[in-house]
């Protein structure tokens, strides 16, 4: 099934999500051991295209990429967690496009790792996250994250390898007759909505877990349509930093750094998480929280619109893109949607609106139980 599924993904990220233009440098970062076939037909699609591939298999930023990474961060001392190496800087300041393949061979990689060594290397390479965003905002950079099925993948998803590709390949929309007008259709759907929330400024959500309300006055809201993330399918903001206020009981269970975090809650004061704690690997969550001043401010509210995603992974990729959801992200915020919350963490967490939740914008309804009430 799907036997040209490389090559169809290959295609479209190198044609529709960051179409590769004769000359541009291009690294692709990712596991060849997990990866492999999607390296390949990435390599040999930007080389069709006349760029100039470059493939990074160790990149030191999280297991996703490389199988190293759990070694790094066991085995390093102080003064190697605290080095960040030059190399990744220097490819990160020289493309003009990066695709960041997630297809890690364990997700629990880090489950047993003291979370702050973890922490502490987040802090060290943070000028390599803020390099990419940074020149992305200035056009001078395109990223995207996209996923490559592994066994891996498909046993947290609770699926077999088959089925899971087989998700994936509908998530991506490879399914459809043209998957790029398909993905243009998606935008265009998109940025109705985005145009509809310009000029407000105020949300409240409510429903079952939540009573939560923010401004975005003068912050744009984001169509994300497969060029930053493949697939894709959501519109987000950034709150205004000290303007959350309410509480969250998030009713999806929250994967970050290969730690299962379940039954989170969240109360905010004036912008900031005041009161947090989880069911399930609390410490770990508070440790993340407070690693900088950012890390208990929101730095994004978004909504999932893909309904392709049809079931909860584990996998934010995909999870955060469900229609029918909502999420928010800790810490760091995107220069796109003019946020000005600066974190070494951006931890996304999802909340199903499925049972009723609804959006107010402005004191007129907007969402409600996953579906768009504007015209």
């Amino acid at each position: 099934m799907h036997e040209n599924f490389a090559s169809e993904l290959a295609y479209i990220l190198t044609s529709y999500s960051s179409p590769i233009r004769p000359g541009e440098r291009v690294a692709i970062v990712g596991n060849v051991e997990t990866a492999g076939p999607l390296i390949e037909a990435l390599l040999a699609a930007v080389l069709a295209r006349g760029g100039f591939p470059n493939v990074q298999t160790s990149a030191m930023i999280s297991p996703d990429y490389t199988p190293f990474f759990e070694l790094f961060l066991r085995e390093a001392n102080d003064a190697q967690l605290d080095h960040l190496d030059s190399t990744m800087m220097h490819w990160v300041n020289e493309c003009e496009a990066l695709f960041f393949i997630k297809a890690p061979a364990n997700t629990k990689a880090l489950s047993s790792l003291d979370p702050a060594r973890l922490a502490r290397y987040r802090r060290t390479i943070q000028p390599f996250s803020e390099t990419y965003l940074n020149r992305y905002a200035e056009g001078k950079l395109r990223w995207t994250v996209c996923a490559w099925p592994t066994q891996a993948l498909a046993q947290t998803a609770e699926m077999s390898l088959i089925d899971y590709r087989d998700f994936v390949y509908k998530a991506c929309g490879l399914d459809q007759p043209d998957p790029i007008a398909y993905w243009r259709n998606f935008h265009d759907m998109q940025e109705r909505l985005v145009d509809w929330l310009k000029g407000k400024s105020h949300v409240e959500v409510r429903g079952p877990g939540i009573d939560l309300s923010f401004e975005y006055e003068g912050r744009p809201w984001v169509n994300c349509d497969g060029q930053l993330n493949f697939p894709d399918g959501e519109i987000f903001t950034s709150p205004v930093e000290d303007s959350v206020n309410g509480t969250v009981a998030f009713n999806y269970p929250s994967v970050y750094q290969g730690y299962e975090v379940e039954g989170v809650r969240l109360r905010f004061e004036n912008g900031r998480a005041v009161e947090a704690s989880a069911r399930k690997n609390e410490a770990f969550l508070l440790s993340q929280l407070d690693l900088d001043e950012g890390g208990r401010r929101l730095g994004e509210f978004a909504i999932g619109t893909n309904k392709g995603v049809t079931r909860y992974t584990r996998s934010i990729l995909f999870d955060e893109k469900i229609g029918g959801t909502i999420h928010m992200a800790l810490g760091r915020s995107y220069a796109e949607s003019h946020g000005q919350n600066q974190s070494a963490i951006h931890w996304d967490m999802v909340h199903g609106l499925q049972d009723g939740g609804e959006i107010w914008v402005d004191g007129e309804l907007f969402y409600r139980a996953g579906e768009f009430m504007i015209k």
